[in-house]
């Protein structure tokens, strides 16, 4: 997961805080129609209150990102968002109330009421403030963009742009020929690349949009050269920068997926492209979530070694806990944990068994019954007999020293499952994107049915799913559907 610089949700601060005093209003409302006139914020518990509206308020904001292309979303999808912010803020404070247990102090209808002003007055004041800035010149589309690009391209240029609404050109120029003073496509052309750097010298042009690779242009010679008859040709990029134009360039990648933006690296104006990036606050609540869970989940991993620790040892003498060497964020090798549920030979015999390996590939390893489980037997009438080890697997509990790893930051609650070094050599390239993120105790295919899926391919595509979809929302969804999958034994191993 690439960590953007930029503070995206910032973008639109304004409405973030339009938001704020919309929820007050909205408390203030609530507080009056439930208990009649007052001076709400003289009195310390409400004041507190409210206090902590703005907080969960400008919480939900930057998690859930509602603010999303506020200013290019319709009424539909307003009203969608407005009530995503207002439910989200209402199910927080019930959360609140419940975790302090103090929801006798206060009204349960004035926090309904306030929910409900809330999502009338924002979606009326966003609606305002938006019309108010479209009206300003915000967000509005450009007149005078200059196209520059190829003849045969201009078909899906201008496909593009329709599709994206904010774009109008108001000149041409051809690389491939000189086509000076017609019209192609309902675009005038007003130059040609033998005259465009004078064209763009002195005629109107806001911005420039090059869709062709390295276009070089002749300029006149400087007037201190010695040979005033010899032309020099400079990069048309450079041209528009030289004399202040705000320049567009295609890059020769167009088919990228994933998310792009620019920023500076050492000094230079990068594109840079990842499957998906996250803000600084995102991964900070993403690690202090591991943190917390980590704390809990070891605690709850030693009172099972605890228990079951005697146990393993009896039926297989040997180490309690298993100690494998599995690749992590972006290739990087670590030690993961579990409780031993297989008898010490285990990786010898897995050779053996390849033959039986579910998934066809090799590239997982997964087995209908497994006789290198601790207690995995065939009785001499033929019946497979299961014992300890069949246990801890099918109620997952061999995963949990797995929070150890969490705690140690190589690994997160919720992520992508990690391979081992021999599964991870056999990767093919689009393979390798499943090391985008730091590997999870459970993931989207851990709560899609893990045991029922035997293709590799399909693995990928939801670890992929998960990778380029990823917010602090989506974990919290991943983690309550994973208690639901260990509670009931729904597709696990």
């Amino acid at each position: 997961m690439y960590m953007r610089s930029e503070r995206e949700w910032a973008k639109h601060l304004d409405f973030m805080l339009w938001d704020v005093v919309c929820l007050q209003i909205a408390f203030a409302l609530g507080f009056t129609l439930r208990l009649g006139p007052g001076l709400l914020y003289l009195q310390p518990e409400y004041r507190a209150l409210a206090i902590l509206y703005a907080f969960l308020d400008l919480l939900v904001a930057v998690v859930f990102n509602t603010m999303h292309d506020v200013l290019k979303r319709g009424t539909y999808d307003e009203i969608i968002q407005s009530a995503k912010q207002a439910i989200l803020v209402l199910l927080f404070m019930a959360l609140y109330m419940f975790v302090v247990q103090k929801g006798i102090f206060y009204s349960r209808l004035m926090i309904f009421y306030t929910a409900i002003f809330h999502f009338l007055i924002g979606f009326v004041v966003r609606r305002a403030w938006r019309s108010f800035l479209l009206a300003i010149g915000v967000g509005r589309s450009r007149s005078t963009m200059f196209l520059v690009a190829h003849e045969r391209d201009l078909r899906a240029i201008l496909s593009n742009a329709k599709k994206a609404g904010n774009i109008e050109f108001s000149g041409l120029v051809l690389t491939n020929r000189d086509a000076k003073g017609k019209r192609i496509a309902g675009i005038p052309v007003v130059a040609n690349l033998s005259d465009v750097a004078d064209y763009l010298r002195r005629e109107w042009v806001d911005e420039v949009l090059i869709c062709s690779q390295r276009v070089r242009v002749p300029i006149p010679p400087d007037k201190n050269a010695a040979d005033q008859s010899k032309k020099r040709y400079v990069n048309l990029v450079d041209l528009c920068c030289e004399m202040a134009i705000p320049v567009h360039v295609r890059l020769a990648f167009t088919n990228v997926s994933g998310k792009s933006f620019t920023e500076k690296i050492a000094g230079y104006n990068v594109l840079t492209m990842a499957a998906n990036y996250a803000s600084g606050l995102q991964i900070a609540i993403k690690r202090l979530t591991d943190i917390l869970g980590g704390i809990v989940g070891s605690l709850i991993a030693i009172l099972i070694i605890i228990i079951v620790g005697p146990i393993i040892k009896y039926k297989s003498p040997g180490p309690i806990l298993f100690k494998q060497t599995r690749v992590g964020l972006n290739g990087k090798q670590f030690q993961m944990y579990k409780i031993r549920s297989m008898y010490m030979d285990a990786e010898e015999r897995k050779k053996d068994l390849m033959k039986q390996n579910r998934v066809s590939s090799g590239r997982m390893f997964k087995l209908d019954w497994d006789p290198r489980i601790i207690g995995n037997e065939i009785l001499p009438d033929g019946t497979r007999k299961t014992g300890i080890g069949d246990f801890i697997r099918r109620t997952s509990l061999d995963e949990f020293p797995q929070f150890f790893n969490v705690l140690m930051g190589q690994m997160s609650l919720v992520g992508t499952r990690p391979p081992t070094v021999d599964e991870w050599e056999s990767y093919e390239y689009h393979h390798r994107a499943r090391l985008a993120t730091k590997p999870g105790i459970t993931g989207l295919w851990q709560v899609s049915g893990r045991s029922k899926i035997t293709d590799f391919e399909e693995v990928v595509r939801l670890d992929m799913e998960y990778i380029q979809n990823w917010s602090p929302a989506l974990d919290a969804k991943i983690l309550l559907k994973t208690v639901r999958v260990v509670l009931f034994g729904d597709g696990a191993m």
